[in-house]
């Protein structure tokens, strides 16, 4: 749950947070914070996308790993009849 939290509910909450600064607040803080919180908020959303297809390549080397160890083993590719 606190992996979930990190990933979107906290970007989430920044950008909200952002969109109520800049309902709420007077004009001298208002667009400072609603550019700091959203882009808080962005950044964060981004980072954990990058992380997740950067994670998704590793996954796909193990697989290939895998496949190639069996191919030597049983002299045909897992996906393909013998």
């Amino acid at each position: 749950m606190g992996l979930h939290t990190i990933r979107y509910v906290l970007p989430a909450l920044l950008i909200v947070v952002g969109f109520v600064i800049l309902a709420v607040a007077d004009d001298e803080l208002r667009w400072d914070g609603w550019a700091m919180c959203v882009g808080s908020g962005l950044a964060l959303l981004l980072l954990n996308v990058l992380y997740r297809y950067g994670i998704k390549g590793d996954q796909e080397r193990d697989d290939e790993e895998r496949a190639r160890e069996y191919l030597a083993q049983h002299g045909h590719w897992p996906d393909e009849r013998p």
